[in-house]
C-alpha cells in the first residue's frame, strides 16, 4: 500500500517548486493522490516521536506505519536505517531494490510500463534506452542494466 500524508505532499510540492515553480508542483502533488486514491493517511502526527530514523524524515516513516506500509522506498537509505523500520515490519529499501523485485514479479508488466513512459514523452528521452540512460543517472542504475539485458 501507498501511504500519504500531507506531510509528505507537502514536502514532495516544497521539493518540486524548487525546480519548476509553484504552479506546476501544485498539479504534480496532485497526481499521487489522484494514482492512488486510498493511499491518504490521516491522524499520523502522534506517532512521529516514537520513530527512531532521522528526526526530519521521521513524518514518513509514521505514515507508513499508520498506512500499513510493507516497505519504505528511498534514495535516502542514511536517514532510514533497517532497524527504524523492523518493530513495525516495514522494509526500507532503495529504489533499485524495489524496482528490480517489481521486474522480476511482474517483467511483461514492468517492460510494457517502461515502454509507455517513454513513449509519451514529448522532449527525449522518447525511448526506452533514453529512459534507461536517464533512470540510471536518477538512482537506479542496476535496474536500468537489468532492463537492457532482458530487452
Amino acid at each position: 500500500m501507498t501511504a500519504l500524508s500531507a506531510g509528505i505532499l507537502e514536502e514532495l510540492r516544497r521539493n518540486i517548486a524548487e525546480k519548476v515553480g509553484d504552479g506546476k508542483a501544485e498539479g504534480l502533488v496532485a497526481k499521487p493522490e489522484e494514482w492512488f486514491p486510498d493511499s491518504s493517511v490521516t491522524e499520523c502526527e502522534s506517532l512521529v516521536s516514537a520513530m527512531t530514523n532521522d528526526p526530519k524524515d521521521r513524518h514518513v516513516l509514521a505514515a507508513a506505519v499508520r498506512g500499513q506500509a510493507h516497505a519504505v522506498v528511498t534514495l535516502n537509505l542514511r536517514d532510514f536505517p533497517r532497524a527504524a523500520g523492523a518493530p513495525y515490519d516495514i522494509e526500507i529499501l532503495h529504489p533499485d531494490d524495489f524496482l528490480l523485485d517489481m521486474l522480476d514479479l511482474a517483467p511483461v508488466t514492468v517492460l510494457a510500463v517502461l515502454r509507455a513512459q517513454a513513449a509519451r514523452y514529448r522532449r527525449e528521452p522518447r525511448d526506452l534506452h533514453g529512459l534507461l540512460d536517464r533512470l540510471a543517472a536518477g538512482g537506479v542504475p542496476q535496474f536500468a542494466e537489468e532492463v537492457r539485458r532482458r530487452i
